[in-house]
């Protein structure tokens, strides 16, 4: 065996042993709760983990080998509890790329969710709309995605590492899924849209040359995160839904200049919607 398939091995085992130790710590944490689903919190979005009813708390810089979040609104805490009648394990705030971290590292919880016994993750983010159709406050389910990162996190020399190594994206965002919360916005009287979401690394945000250059490709919302998360979620073989709320128009579109504080302000005003659309969906699976 030569030195670089040595290495691979050995990164792949250590990767395994890191999950298993952080599955065991924060599986000690949880009290006996057995977490079936994993929503991730994005930008605005964390006031939703105080619905969870019996709540456990858990930062992740109590979980071994996990990066914590440097971002502006993201706690930085696992939530486990009730929602919705269900046992869920939720992201109060994410890891992103642009907070130095790598591709397997903003994958890690995902990995680390899928030990703990959860088979459907729901993703979800504040984004910027480039399909000129859509408003402000809108709430869009993701159809697919396209990878603008670079960055995949399953890239490494080992073969087979947590899964095997070539899987399908087809369908990567769950149809019954997105069909689900399609009908629990219209039991309620939200509206939603459906389209395609890019990422992108970040931190800063799109030119508009970049959004003109985007559209053309296909793309309707556009933000920092959700792409490896939902890769790593299919890698090891999770259901997903991607949900994103439409905080601004992307850069250049109607003359948009986007902005954090924008961001928070427009999730803070949905956030009842939000609240509703996740839980509802959550309780219909």
């Amino acid at each position: 065996m030569d030195n670089e398939a040595i290495s691979g091995q050995e990164a792949s085992n250590v990767l395994k042993e890191r999950l298993a130790e952080s599955a065991r710590v924060l599986r000690a944490r949880l009290d006996g709760r057995e977490p079936e689903v994993g929503i991730i919190l994005g930008s605005g979005l964390g006031p939703l983990a105080e619905s969870i009813e019996d709540a456990v708390y858990v930062p992740f810089r109590e979980v071994p080998f996990m990066k914590t979040s440097t971002a502006t609104s993201h706690v930085g805490r696992f939530v486990c509890g009730t929602l919705g009648g269900r046992c869920v394990l939720a992201m109060q705030g994410r890891l992103h790329g642009y907070e130095g971290n790598s591709a397997q590292e903003v994958a890690y919880p995902v990995w680390l969710m899928s030990q703990l016994g959860v088979s459907t993750l729901i993703t979800t983010n504040a984004a910027g709309a480039i399909n000129e159709s859509y408003q402000v406050g809108d709430f869009c389910l993701m159809a697919d995605h396209i990878n603008f990162t670079g960055r995949n996190p399953v890239v490494g020399t080992d073969p087979d590492g947590l899964a095997f190594r070539f899987f399908s994206m087809l369908d990567a965002y769950d149809p019954a899924l997105r069909a689900l919360a399609r009908q629990v916005a219209d039991e309620h009287g939200i509206a939603v849209q459906e389209g395609v979401y890019l990422g992108l690394l970040g931190p800063s945000f799109e030119t508009p040359a970049e959004i003109r250059a985007f559209r053309t490709w296909g793309a309707d919302t556009v933000a920092m995160s959700v792409v490896e998360e939902v890769i790593a979620a299919r890698h090891v073989g999770m259901r997903v839904l991607g949900m994103s709320l439409v905080t601004n128009m992307a850069c250049g579109v109607e003359g948009a200049s986007p902005n954090d504080v924008e961001v928070l302000e427009v999730a803070a005003r949905r956030g009842e919607d939000f609240c509703t659309l996740v839980t509802g969906v959550v309780a219909g699976l």
